[in-house]
């Protein structure tokens, strides 16, 4: 890549990006490469995920995989009526596990990529695909037979009792 494209693409990876208020969000994020988590270290990530849930973000469903993590939350309103902003609720939750990740494993270094790719639900119809392709994630991978005998999936209560998802995963 030359120095011009590198120096274009930095300068709009720190563009602020636009976020409308009270709307779903997909995220995905990524494991570095060749990275892979350990089961304590997916246990952490989903704890601290369930302890941050309700704080700047509502989750509606999470799914923590051996190298990449999938989201589904409403950020919530600060005191002053405005949405958290999705880059400092990813940075909060990125960093915060990437130490305690590090700490666990008696390593340092990034644990996570830098990119998240986000995406913003528009209905009520997306939103049941994006917590059921969460759900299947773990199924597609070959890692169980049924959504609900993964241990690092979670789906909001409410989604299940609204009938978004047929049942809850082991962990609810």
């Amino acid at each position: 890549m030359s120095s011009s494209i590198l120096t274009k693409y930095r300068y709009r990876r720190r563009l602020p990006h636009l976020q409308k208020a009270d709307c779903d969000l997909f995220v995905t994020f990524r494991a570095m490469k060749n990275g892979s988590l350990s089961t304590p270290a997916r246990d952490l990530v989903l704890d601290h995920c369930l302890r941050e849930h309700g704080k700047r973000a509502n989750l509606l469903a999470i799914v923590v995989m051996p190298d990449h993590v999938h989201l589904l939350l409403t950020p919530r309103r600060n005191p002053h009526g405005w949405p958290y902003p999705l880059v400092d609720i990813l940075q909060c939750l990125k960093s915060t596990t990437a130490h305690r990740i590090n700490k666990l494993l008696h390593r340092s270094g990034p644990v996570w990529q830098d990119e998240s790719l986000d995406h913003v639900l528009r209905s009520d119809e997306s939103l049941k695909e994006k917590c059921e392709y969460i759900r299947q994630n773990p199924v597609r991978r070959g890692l169980v037979k049924m959504p609900e005998d993964y241990r690092w999936l979670w789906v909001n209560p409410s989604l299940i009792q609204c009938g978004y998802v047929a049942s809850a995963p082991a962990r609810v």
